[in-house]
């Protein structure tokens, strides 16, 4: 009986979703809040169907979220159309990399000194917080390959960049936890410094060749031979398992590695289309013998490459509903022992949403070509969600858990904010956004 309870209700989740998501594009609501509201009712708070303990099962929430988060972040890499050496790239890069270098180390000090938590501790919270969330926020995403707004494609490319940077911050954090204090010498920092950039420039190298020479050999197959034709779903699962893969193994940063690998993919296609949109290469196809425009020259990098985010798209909404209904129970399960909505969650909210991020938003784009405009939308839109999850469960399954276990209910405050606040202004915002910069343009 059990087992046809949960059919019913994931079945009913699916076809509900399917039917009402267009309802969702006209309100200033979104999937994940439906989604995290039905993991909560769930849970030991609700009907008691399902109780994920973060802390007993850190292992299985880990690798979990790091699953959905491989298909996001290639999914994000393959929308970004841009030349690689285009002055647009520097946007995410110092969203990216800049931003979380401010953001941790404030973040850390308003654990330590707004919430009284021990120095390793705070720089725990505050790494697992700092990346933002590549697969929650389809409102403010690019919306397909030939989106080149730079809000919007500065906000995917840092999502699709911090999750991976935030590595090395998460090690030096729990190294301070458990020992007091990491080893600070000079050999051990440039030790450090140089893992960090090999992680970074390593995992890129990885991505990026893996996706050019797998991109390039199919449609050589497909072009010269009629081979490889049709399976993009499985092209693209294996090429993303393969990124990271690879990177895990040359320890690199494997999150940085699938990303790559979806923008490399689009590089290729990029350079195969030129200028024209990947729709207009394609054209008509004839729904008979969908092959020949897989095959054809002219057509064959486009139509892999929408077929293949295609594919990964409809991956990464499936990922996140799973997620969220994941997080939803988590905090269900959570708020039996402890409280969610206290002063200190609240502080930290407040401190992250309106003053850290976007203090932190606005030293990393000094000098930029970003207006005001952009940047307070930048500021605004610092999404948490599934990479902070993925980083608390990676810290309660390497770190001293009764150290971390109490940082699960600001880990999960702060997700569950977002997800409700960012959540409804992305609609309203988004749609101010674009008619000041229709405005400006007339």
């Amino acid at each position: 009986m059990r087992e046809t309870t949960w059919f019913l209700i994931v079945g009913g989740m699916f076809v509900g979703m399917g039917i009402a998501s267009s309802l969702f594009k006209r309100l200033p609501l979104t999937g994940a809040m439906l989604y995290l509201a039905t993991g909560f009712a769930l849970g030991p708070s609700g009907a008691g169907l399902l109780a994920i303990d973060i802390v007993k099962q850190a292992p299985l929430v880990r690798i979990v979220t790091e699953i959905a988060l491989l298909a996001s972040l290639f999914a994000i890499g393959l929308r970004l159309r841009a030349p690689i050496l285009a002055s647009l790239w520097s946007l995410p890069v110092r969203l990216g990399l800049l931003a979380m270098i401010v953001t941790v180390p404030l973040l850390a000090a308003f654990c330590a000194w707004g919430l009284g938590l021990e120095w390793g501790p705070a720089w725990v919270l505050a790494a697992m917080l700092a990346p933002t969330d590549p697969v929650l926020a389809h409102d403010v995403q690019v919306r397909d390959a030939n989106d080149l707004d730079i809000v919007r494609f500065s906000l995917s490319g840092e999502g699709g960049l911090n999750d991976g940077i935030a590595l090395p911050f998460m090690l030096f954090a729990l190294a301070l936890s458990a020992h007091g204090a990491p080893h600070t010498d000079a050999l051990v920092t440039l030790r450090g410094l140089a893992q960090t950039a090999w992680g970074i420039v390593g995992a890129v190298a990885v991505g990026a060749l893996l996706g050019f020479a797998t991109t390039h050999a199919v449609a050589w197959l497909r072009t010269r031979y009629a081979q490889a034709l049709g399976l993009e779903g499985f092209f693209a699962l294996g090429l993303i398992e393969l990124s990271y893969g690879t990177a895990q193994l040359l320890h690199t940063f494997g999150f940085l590695s699938a990303f790559a690998a979806g923008v490399a993919m689009r590089r290729v296609e990029h350079r195969a289309t030129g200028e024209r949109s990947p729709q207009d290469a394609i054209g008509a196809i004839d729904s008979s013998d969908v092959a020949a425009t897989a095959a054809d020259p002219a057509k064959a990098h486009a139509y892999m490459a929408e077929s293949v985010l295609h594919f990964t798209i409809e991956l990464e909404r499936i990922a996140e509903m799973g997620m969220m209904i994941m997080i939803g129970n988590v905090l269900s399960t959570v708020s039996v022992s402890a409280p969610l909505v206290t002063w200190r969650t609240a502080a930290l909210v407040l401190a992250l949403f309106v003053a850290i991020r976007p203090a932190a938003v606005e030293l990393a784009l000094l000098g930029s070509r970003a207006e005001p405009i952009e940047r307070r939308m930048m500021s605004w839109f610092g999404i948490r969600g599934i990479g902070t999850v993925f980083y608390l469960a990676y810290a309660l399954e390497n770190g001293r858990s009764e150290a971390i276990a109490p940082l699960a209910p600001y880990a999960l405050a702060v997700v569950t904010a977002s997800v409700f606040v960012h959540g409804m202004s992305a609609m309203p915002l988004m749609k101010n956004y674009r008619r000041a910069r229709a405005a400006a343009r007339r």
